[in-house]
């Protein structure tokens, strides 16, 4: 059960650093969105700019341990998303990259938000 718990820990984190990159696009159509995706994306950049560890880490880490399952070292997207994108260990300078492109894709995003707002007249 804790295995369960422990993979379904992975699913959201997965899911939320989608939504963190991504989310922007959701906000450009259901608007009340940004109120989220923004703090989000803030977190997410602030992860990246830090190399702080997120808590999911940690927990998805004690879940596996208390099922019997070894943990991993090091942070979610070095484990998991990293080995998809890069054959080459995480560093600190991919991290400073993949902070700042969460930044300026959604600062793009949110550019093209704000001018069709002010297209439709501020609404």
């Amino acid at each position: 059960m804790k295995e369960i718990a422990a993979d379904l820990v992975v699913l959201l984190h997965f899911a939320f650093i989608l939504f963190v990159v991504a989310g922007g696009f959701l906000a450009l159509k259901w608007r009340r969105l940004a109120w989220l995706h923004v703090p989000a994306a803030i977190w997410g950049a602030l992860i990246e700019f830090t190399g702080l560890v997120c808590p999911l880490t940690p927990l998805e880490n004690l879940l596996r341990q208390a099922s019997g399952k070894p943990g991993y070292p090091g942070d979610f997207t070095e484990h998991y998303i990293l080995p998809l994108i890069y054959p080459v260990d995480l560093t600190r300078e991919i991290q400073l990259v993949l902070g700042l492109g969460v930044v300026i894709l959604n600062a793009a995003v949110y550019a093209l938000w704000f001018v069709q707002r002010k297209k439709r007249g501020g609404t």
